[in-house]
């Protein structure tokens, strides 16, 4: 015992690592704890990330003066966010995207770092007349901002306007221009319409603005807009129009010809000639004369003049023109008047003795109503001035001579009457120049069809699919957490000791080193009793003594290790003995 006391106190200190370990060892109960705490906490950590929310993009491409404003709500409202891109989008729960969109509208969020008509109310009093403009052009320019930024492909945009300028003097009037210069999101780009409609929309909104006079530039410096330039005047939708006339037609035709020949048997092409020249005219005729008696009187005008042999006084007493003229070189010849016969007139007319002097004259003039006829036609935009058509039709499926599938070529009544049902459809008109064309002729590629969508690509059904499989999955982890892990901790610690699984070389081992240590601690007593004076059986027992010695220390090693290696072993022996004292 004293050489075993002397080795421990030898031995170096354990130190605290050891000691923790040691008393983990020594309690069985607390690695399950630990390993339950573990399972617990990823169940936990799979549940929020099944449960975590689909994050969307709230706003994008934010200043930070904006930034932080809407961050600064959010955070009040207690609603997670995210940021990415660079800080540059903020993100939000899906679910709440619109809403949220909707109340930060409310309180002018975001403001894009333009003013709008807002600057009007903190005006301050006594203002003047020329800060007041200012103030208002700011204010138009900011909404005009607002509005373009509010398109798709547009990410921010600035106005520029240079407002027309009043006077009394019409030479000195100058009109207003505009321009706009647009940031587009990466990859996007403006059609010509776009522009067009960008141009038209500011145009609208500025007094004495034309369209021509709005210039549009993107953050490229490239120029969008070209004012005067060939074809400028007219918008972006004639292509759109004439596409639209176009596929009205085809769809008209093929609609009368799929019923006869099937979907996958017919091929109409149409192509349209659209006048887009607006024109107008006035045209005025006149009719030819009419009859008079049917005409209309505008205007009528009669004189008459006698003149007698009476010797009258006329005129100025004394001058030249009293004198009564001489005979006419070449005498007039009116025509009678009404109701007056012609033997009357001849008298009248012819000097006759003394009646020779008198004379008398008629004027009669008739305007009458000129027929005319003004016409004034304006010519609509986008008539169509001709069409042609293209129809090709594939061979019917038949049998031969053999019996055997084969495709024939159609009639030439099936072609008569298809080339007729077209003719309706389409509204031929010779006039117009209309030109159709129906050609019989084998399909070599089948019809892409337009297959509908399988039902597992259904966006809605592999959303909720995805949605599912996250719980499935933590469901999983936990059951292979639990099976893995937890059940063998269970079953181990759990499970009561049975003395029968005893292992018989350890229990033997324990037993022999405290059956030696009793036999090394009687063993003197029997040495007296027998008689000190023997001296072959005095070495005979320090022979017997050193070996047992030698045994013991042997044996208390043995169970020093057995004790270092399995702990559990030496407490359910140690329990079974006193199980057993008991």
């Amino acid at each position: 015992m004293s050489e075993g006391t002397a080795a421990r106190g030898d031995a170096p200190q354990e130190s605290l690592q050891q000691r923790l370990l040691r008393q983990l060892r020594g309690n069985p109960l607390l690695p399950l704890l630990l390993a339950g705490a573990a399972v617990v906490a990823i169940v936990v950590a799979l549940m929020l990330w099944a449960r975590s929310p689909d994050y969307r993009v709230l706003y994008s491409n934010l200043n930070e003066a904006d930034g932080g404003r809407i961050i600064s709500e959010l955070d009040s409202r207690g609603v997670p966010y995210q940021l990415s891109q660079g800080g540059q989008a903020l993100l939000v729960p899906g679910d709440q995207v619109h809403t949220l969109r909707l109340q930060l509208a409310e309180q002018g969020l975001p403001q894009g770092g333009n003013v709008g008509f807002e600057l009007m109310d903190s005006q301050a009093f006594g203002i003047s007349q020329f800060a007041e403009q200012i103030n208002f052009q700011r204010s138009l320019e900011g909404e005009l901002s607002r509005s373009i930024e509010s398109l798709g492909p547009v990410s921010r945009a600035r106005v520029h306007l240079a407002l027309a300028k009043e006077s009394v003097f019409v030479r000195e009037r100058e009109p207003a221009t505009a321009s706009v210069i647009l940031t587009l999101h990466g990859g996007r780009t403006l059609g010509e319409g776009q522009v067009m409609a960008i141009a038209h929309m500011v145009s609208s909104s500025v007094p004495e603005l034309a369209t021509e006079d709005v210039t549009v530039v993107d953050h490229n410096g490239r120029l969008l807009s070209q004012p005067g330039g060939p074809g400028r005047d007219l918008d972006g939708t004639q292509l759109d129009y004439v596409q639209e006339v176009e596929r009205s037609y085809q769809r008209r035709i093929e609609n009368i010809l799929i019923p006869v020949l099937g979907r996958a048997n017919v091929r109409a092409q149409v192509t349209a000639e659209v006048d887009f020249t607006r024109r107008e005219e006035t045209a005025e005729r006149y009719g030819p004369n009419q009859d008079p008696e049917r005409a209309a009187v505008r205007s009528l005008q009669h004189s008459a003049d006698y003149q007698g042999s009476d010797d009258l006084a006329r005129g100025i007493p004394g001058a030249l023109t009293n004198t009564p003229p001489g005979v006419a070189p070449s005498p007039i010849n009116n025509p009678p008047e009404e109701g007056a016969d012609e033997e009357q007139v001849d008298e009248e007319q012819e000097p006759q003795g003394e009646a020779a002097n008198a004379r008398l004259s008629q004027d009669r003039v008739i305007n009458y109503e000129v027929d005319r006829n003004v016409a004034h036609i304006q010519h609509e935009r986008g008539r169509v001035e001709r069409l042609s058509v293209a129809v090709v039709v594939n061979y019917r499926d038949g049998l031969d001579e053999a019996g055997e599938p084969t495709a024939q070529p159609l009639s030439d009544e099936e072609l008569d009457q298809i080339q007729r049902l077209t003719r309706q459809a389409m509204g031929f008109s010779p006039a117009r120049g209309d030109a159709l064309e129906v050609v019989n002729s084998p399909f070599t590629l089948a019809e892409d069809s337009a297959a509908e969508l399988a039902w597992w690509q259904d966006p809605e059904l592999q959303g909720l699919i995805f949605g599912i499989a996250r719980y499935v999955l933590v469901l999983l982890a936990a059951l292979l957490l639990y099976w893995l892990v937890l059940r063998p901790l269970i079953k181990r610690y759990t499970e009561a000791p049975a003395p029968i699984a005893v292992p018989a070389g350890a229990s033997g081992k324990l037993l022999a080193s405290v059956g030696d240590e009793d036999d090394a601690g009687d063993e003197p007593a029997e040495g007296e009793a027998r008689g000190e004076g023997d001296e072959g059986g005095r070495e005979g027992r320090e022979q017997k003594r050193r070996r047992k010695a030698g045994a013991y220390e042997q044996n208390l090693n043995d169970l020093r290790e057995l004790a270092q290696e399995d702990p559990r072993l030496v407490a359910m022996i140690l329990s079974s003995w006193v199980n057993d004292d008991e």
